[in-house]
């Protein structure tokens, strides 16, 4: 079965490959142009394994420093799976989380949320929105177009996060996000999202990479702690985040 389970993930991440190659590069001109300006760029999961996606790709070796995690504790697992959840569905909650990080015109936000749909997210967008934030979204553009108006996880608008940000990257990821059916169980098992928020993000900060190279541009990239000299190697470039990343 674990043979299945390759398989299904290897598909989903190769339809990402195969087909989501246009939306990557957009983000990718997005974040290349803000790290050419020395500027961060935000990154933000709302939902309880969405939260997991903001921190692949926040403070990861061989990835970017100019990458800015909002880590908020409020839809944290580690905080109890259901509080999590009934935080998640909150109107108005993702409003003051973007509020409370003073995003601006000259900021770029990453919403990554498996399913595209929930209240935080969805008002996280729109307050971005409106002042001035530059967004993009990784999400799963099927899950939230077969998700009901009516379902408790949706924001009042009923909006999906595709169609609010200015480039959306679809993760494919199904309904329901288990993909595994097992004789004698009544429910799929084996979920996919985390897979696909990782492939998908990976593959952003892989394309920016090549645009800042092709731009003639070295960014600062953090090597691992427990690698031959990681800490020396990212000590010439802390004093430059540290004042400005507040979860660093």
């Amino acid at each position: 079965m674990t043979s299945t389970y390759l398989t299904a993930i290897t598909e989903l991440l190769g339809r990402i490959e195969a087909e989501e190659q246009e939306s990557i590069a957009a983000a990718a001109g997005v974040l290349a142009d803000q790290i050419a300006a020395d500027r961060l760029v935000h990154v933000y999961g709302p939902g309880g394994h969405s939260n997991l996606a903001a921190q692949e790709i926040f403070f990861r070796a061989g990835g970017l420093m100019h990458v800015a995690a909002i880590l908020d504790e409020g839809t944290l697992l580690s905080n109890g799976a259901l509080r999590s959840m009934a935080v998640e569905r909150t109107p108005g909650y993702g409003r003051i989380v973007i509020d409370t990080a003073s995003l601006g015109a000259d900021d770029v936000l990453l919403l990554v949320n498996a399913y595209g749909i929930n209240a935080a997210l969805i008002d996280a967008a729109l307050a971005a929105k409106e002042r001035g934030v530059r967004t993009i979204g990784v999400s799963s553009r099927q899950h939230a177009e077969r998700t009901a108006p009516d379902h408790p996880a949706r924001h009042p608008s009923r909006a999906n996060l595709h169609d609010l940000v200015d480039v959306a990257v679809d993760t494919k990821v199904p309904i329901g996000d288990a993909v595994i059916e097992l004789d004698g169980l009544p429910e799929r098992t084996g979920a996919v999202s985390t897979f696909a928020n990782a492939f998908a993000l990976n593959s952003i900060v892989l394309r920016t990479l090549e645009e800042l190279v092709a731009r003639g541009v070295t960014p600062p990239i953090w090597r691992s702690g427990n690698a031959p000299g990681g800490d020396a190697a990212n000590a010439r470039f802390l004093e430059d985040f540290r004042h400005r990343v507040r979860w660093l």
